[in-house]
């Protein structure tokens, strides 16, 4: 499965955002879109999502880069996880899960709840706890447990590890990892180091266009150097 993006363009009256947006996005890898803030991650995301207009341009998702067959991209082949999560505070941890498959009749969980949330290694005495309770940490693990049950073609993850303390974001790297199989995974981020230790491939949103980055060469100090210089200069723009 591949995801497809063609001639994207997105404009906020006259201040171009995204410029003729053209890549390819496969299955089974993580692909990390570093940016700096400002840089119009989010508003990638949210073309894509739906969540607003594009001016221009199409994506779509195909079997492989031979399949002529174009699969439109549907709300449920997508998983959205942003950075400040959103969490009816009202419920509890199993609660919230209970409403969500009882919701989503379609889905067919392969777990038990205790064992999801074993799985996102939510402690017991959280579980029946509200959610406004919880720590930042914690609902961004609910978050994400809710796209690992609708498992998505596609996940988008809008700066999830940010504010997150050291050993809650080392798991959250670690589910991301084990998820990556049948999924495309967009993993934003302002820093440079969280891309490289997490995903498979770089890409650069650099002036409202997307680049590749050979990320072998990251370990220059030289090449890391370049990086920063053009983010630097898109910010200055």
């Amino acid at each position: 499965m591949e995801f497809v993006i063609s001639h994207l363009v997105k404009s906020y009256g006259s201040k171009q955002v995204l410029k003729d947006v053209d890549f390819v996005f496969e299955e089974g890898k993580i692909y990390g879109l570093l940016g700096r803030n400002g840089s119009g991650k989010t508003t990638f995301f949210n073309c894509i999502n739906g969540d607003i207009d594009i001016n221009s341009g199409s994506f779509y998702l195909r079997e492989n880069s031979d399949s002529k067959d174009i699969i439109k991209v549907e709300p449920q082949d997508i998983g959205y996880l942003v950075s400040t999560p959103t969490v009816p505070e009202f419920m509890t941890g199993r609660e919230f899960l209970k409403f969500f498959l009882e919701v989503h009749e379609e889905i067919k969980p392969d777990k038990t709840i205790d064992e999801y949330f074993d799985y996102m290694i939510i402690p017991e005495d959280d579980r029946d706890r509200l959610l406004k309770d919880y720590s930042h940490g914690t609902k961004n693990k609910m978050q994400m447990l809710l796209n690992i049950i609708a498992s998505p073609k596609l996940v988008l993850l809008d700066e999830p590890l940010t504010s997150l303390d050291v050993i809650i974001a080392e798991e959250m790297k670690n589910v991301i990892r084990s998820q990556k199989p049948g999924r495309i995974t967009i993993f934003s981020t302002h820093l440079l180091d969280v891309a490289v230790d997490l995903c498979d491939e770089i890409v650069l949103l650099h002036n409202g266009r997307l680049e590749p980055i050979d990320k072998s060469n990251l370990g220059n100090s030289d090449f890391k150097d370049k990086i920063i210089a053009a983010l630097k200069d898109q910010d200055d723009a």
